[in-house]
């Protein structure tokens, strides 16, 4: 390995807060219904990257390997039966906001696939950033996370691992800082005030990504595990959680979550294209829109699908899994 590789190890390494091993009690039972039951596991110690990963970190990663990211690669036809080849370009799905309200069951009408959008790209061909170093880097499909981590010596968290360190210490509250969304009117996370997804109050000050030190840290000392990005998770989708182990001696010690096979979008069985958990909700979650902006929420993703507002941060752990 060469010393400069070595050397962008070491500082990405270096700014990683250590999360004792315990356990807590995962998911909730009072929002989405993938989010339940709450049952009871036990996660080893870790190390945790106090941030999302940034646009300069993974500048620095692209510069020593030469990775291509996913939205930069054109589709190959073979991967879509029956799209046409004029549709067939690198691009990835970027937020765009209608002038007015619409129907919210149709996500179309506020995302649009852009050729040219990738991460050096945010907002499409036109964007870049230059001004973004120490915002999270986004347009990252599962596969640009896990090079990146392996490229630093790290790993991406098991669900169970990132909900515990977004929790802080805080076993049952509602949010990362405790029980109130914005105590004393503070927004202590980037999320979206206003209507979604034609509204948006700007009353955190960010319309889109922020700066991943804008906002306080949990107990832990870990930012931006609320809101600004959704952050991928090594997990499969499940539906649901596992059920509370029958003997308190059999709690679940480092759960890896669902399968493979289990994890396909049922409502489009001729799609097999495999969905990973991403956790914390992002900028665009609102109160009458995708509430995720916890520590139990949890989504389903397509491994194959980048998006202007996913990114990711690594862990290190004690042992391996």
């Amino acid at each position: 390995m060469n010393v400069r590789k070595l050397a962008a190890k070491d500082l990405t390494n270096s700014d990683m807060i250590l999360v004792p091993g315990g356990s807590f009690r995962m998911g909730s039972d009072r929002h989405y219904p993938e989010e339940a039951p709450v049952h009871r596991v036990t996660v080893d110690g870790f190390r945790i990257d106090r941030t999302p990963v940034t646009n300069r970190q993974f500048k620095d990663f692209v510069r020593d390997t030469g990775h291509v990211t996913f939205a930069e690669i054109p589709p190959d036809p073979k991967d879509y039966p029956g799209a046409l080849p004029h549709m067939l370009y690198a691009g990835s799905l970027v937020f765009t906001p209608p002038p007015h309200p619409v129907d919210l069951g149709n996500w179309s009408q506020w995302w649009q696939f852009l050729k040219g959008a990738d991460w050096r790209h945010p907002y499409g061909p036109k964007s870049n950033i230059n001004t973004l170093g120490d915002h999270p880097v986004v347009h990252i499909a599962y596969s640009d996370a896990l090079a990146y981590a392996r490229w630093a010596g790290k790993d991406l968290p098991t669900e169970a691992e990132w909900e515990y360190a977004a929790r802080g210490g805080l076993e049952d509250a509602e949010y990362a800082w405790g029980d109130e969304l914005t105590p004393g009117g503070l927004h202590l996370a980037n999320t979206w005030q206003g209507s979604f997804p034609h509204e948006n109050l700007f009353a955190d000050s960010y319309a889109r990504t922020s700066p991943v030190t804008a906002f306080p840290s949990n107990g832990y000392g870990i930012h931006d595990m609320i809101g600004n990005v959704w952050e991928w998770a090594s997990d499969w989708y499940s539906n649901r959680h596992e059920t509370d182990a029958p003997k308190a001696c059999c709690i679940p010690e480092n759960p890896r979550g669902g399968r493979e096979d289990g994890s396909y979008d049922p409502r489009e069985p001729n799609v097999r294209i495999p969905r990973r958990v991403v956790k914390g909700g992002s900028h665009l979650c609102a109160p009458n829109y995708c509430r995720r902006y916890r520590p139990a929420a949890r989504h389903a993703h397509p491994v194959d699908t980048s998006t202007s507002h996913i990114g990711f941060r690594c862990v290190i752990r004690e042992k391996k899994l």
